[in-house]
Formats: structure tokens, C-alpha cells, sequence
């Protein structure tokens, strides 16, 4: 099944600077991507260079088939949901008005009551009457993720999503994340929320100008670091490194009562080092799989000179 969203060699450069470049990438519908990245890495632009607001320097994008043109911007947003860094409401009008003018915009042949629908959903009916400028900032962002989703669009595209939601509505807005998966969405969200990215994205996307990687965290976890387990005893792992290392880890490091080996074939390894373990005379009370977190697995592909 062709993907909904093919980006190839994409670069943006604002005079001499370059804000992406030579980005490639598919989305396919039913998924996930988390885009990572430090700030002025690139995220942003390409968000705005998938829904049409800006047009790339060099590259292509296709979204559904159809080549992302000036000329075909506007019919190619009609299957693009995009929230933005900042809401960008009109203040003066209220929530319901705010939302029902994007939705004639898209055509909707039932716009009040859809709107309706997503002024429930993201728990606003009390607030409809309301002027937009009166919002808090977590209100404003709901009433633009709902402005986001009114035309039910077939790829989505989310800045920062959750940013000051408290913890009922952000729960909420990942649990609408989710469901765009199951109804074969393809959703792309910016974040520097790493746990935010673990618990939704089949894939993370890691961005510094260019792609950095493109995987599942596992993929990456298991690329980056291995496989490792950690073997816990009741009394001091010291004495045991050795007996470790020549059971076949390829590397065994030792911290109080715990030892952490990293494998090559955990399926193979484990049963041995256990083995040789408990030979020597080790009492072991536990033995359990590393995984390496997403901020090691993120530090470790962009480095240190994040903020």
C-alpha cells in the first residue's frame, strides 16, 4: 500500500541559512511518527512544507498520490490537519464562531453540528460563548487541535500538541492520537516531549537539518546499545565479572549487588550466563531486560549541544 505522505530530498533555506535539508521520509497511514529534534533543528519548517505554507527550496512532497504544488496547495489541504506552534485564533470571535468558520471553509455540509461534536469531545460546550481571546493557553490549544481535526482529514500534522494541557486533557489528546492510528491516519507530531514520544510513535524521526534516524525506538534502542540484561545477587556482583565475561557477554559492568551485561543473542546468552552464574556460587534474586530510555537513545544521535 503506497504511503500517504512521501517526502523526498526536501531543503528549505531562508536566504543563506538552511532550515532543512535533503529530507526524505514516508508516512503511512494507521501510523505514528514522533519528529525529535533540538530547537532550530528544522521541525517546524517541515510541518509548515507538508501542509503548504511554505514551499520547499528543492524536493518534492506527495500527499496521497498528489504532488504538494503552489498550484495544488489549496485542494491538498483539504486532507491536512495541521496544528501550529501557536493557535493563531481570532480573539474577538468566540470558540464555537472560531471553529464554525474553518468549518464552512472546509465545506462541511453539517458544520454546526460537527463543531459541536468537537467542542464536546475536547470538554468546551460550557466555553462555546466565549470570546477566544479570554482563553487560558491550555484552552486556546484545545479549541486548535479541534479546528485541526473539524474536516476529518486523512493526514495530520501536530506542533507540540499537549504543550499546556494539564494532565486530564493531555491524556485525552493522546488518546485521540491514538485513535487516528486505528482509523488509518498517518500522524506526524512534533514534540520535545520524549515520554510523550515513547508511549504514541511507531517510529521517532530525529532531526538536525537533516534526518538522523528514522526507526521504531526499539530498532534504535537495539541498534544503539545492544541488548542488555541486568542480573541482581544477594550479596556484591564484583566478584562475578569474571565469571560473566567468559560466559560470553560482551561486556559486563558491576554497581553494588547488580551486574549489567550487554549480549549479542540474548536468547542464546541468558540461559548460559545464568548458568556459569550459579556454578560459581552466585545467589541471584533477579534477572531483567535494560532498555536503554529514549532521552539516551535522542542524546545519543544529536549529542550534547541541545537546549
Amino acid at each position: 500500500m503506497p504511503p500517504l505522505v512521501a517526502v523526498r530530498s526536501l531543503t528549505r533555506t531562508f536566504d543563506d541559512r538552511v532550515a532543512i535539508q535533503d529530507v526524505s521520509f514516508d508516512l503511512s497511514g494507521g501510523e505514528i511518527v514522533a519528529l525529535l529534534g533540538p530547537n532550530g533543528a528544522g521541525k517546524t519548517t517541515t510541518l509548515r512544507l507538508l501542509s503548504g505554507l511554505l514551499t520547499p527550496t528543492s524536493g518534492s512532497i506527495e500527499v496521497d498520490g498528489v504532488a504538494l504544488t503552489p498550484a495544488s496547495a489549496s485542494g491538498v489541504r483539504s486532507r491536512i490537519g495541521l496544528l501550529t506552534e501557536t493557535p493563531g485564533l481570532w480573539d474577538r470571535l468566540t470558540v464555537e464562531a472560531n471553529l464554525l468558520v474553518y468549518a464552512q471553509l472546509h465545506g462541511l455540509t453539517s458544520p454546526a453540528a460537527r463543531v459541536d461534536t468537537l467542542l464536546r469531545t475536547f470538554e468546551l460546550a460550557d466555553r462555546r460563548a466565549d470570546p477566544a481571546g479570554t482563553l487560558s493557553k491550555g484552552m486556546k490549544q484545545k479549541v486548535a487541535l479541534a479546528r485541526a481535526l473539524l474536516h476529518e482529514p486523512s493526514v495530520v500534522l501536530l506542533d507540540e500538541p499537549t504543550a499546556g494541557l494539564d494532565p486530564h486533557m493531555t491524556r485525552t489528546v493522546r488518546g485521540l492520537i491514538e485513535e487516528m492510528r486505528t482509523e488509518g491516519r498517518a500522524v506526524l507530531v512534533s514534540t520535545h516531549n520524549l515520554d510523550e514520544a515513547e508511549r504514541l510513535a511507531d517510529r521517532v524521526a530525529v532531526l538536525r537539518q537533516q534526518l538522523v534516524a528514522i526507526e521504531s525506538p526499539d530498532a534504535l534502542r537495539q541498534r544503539l546499545f545492544g541488548s542488555r540484561v541486568r542480573v541482581g545477587f544477594s550479596s556484591e556482583a564484583a566478584p562475578f565479572v569474571a565469571i560473566a565475561a567468559d560466559a560470553g557477554v560482551t561486556s559486563v559492568l558491576a554497581d553494588g549487588t547488580t551486574l549489567l551485561c550487554a549480549l549479542a543473542r540474548p536468547a542464546d546468552d541468558v540461559p548460559r550466563l545464568v548458568r556459569a552464574l550459579v556454578l560459581a556460587g552466585a545467589e541471584i534474586r533477579s534477572v531483567t531486560e535494560e532498555h536503554a530510555a529514549l532521552e539516551d537513545i535522542y542524546l545519543s544521535l544529536v549529542g550534547d549541544s541541545t537546549n
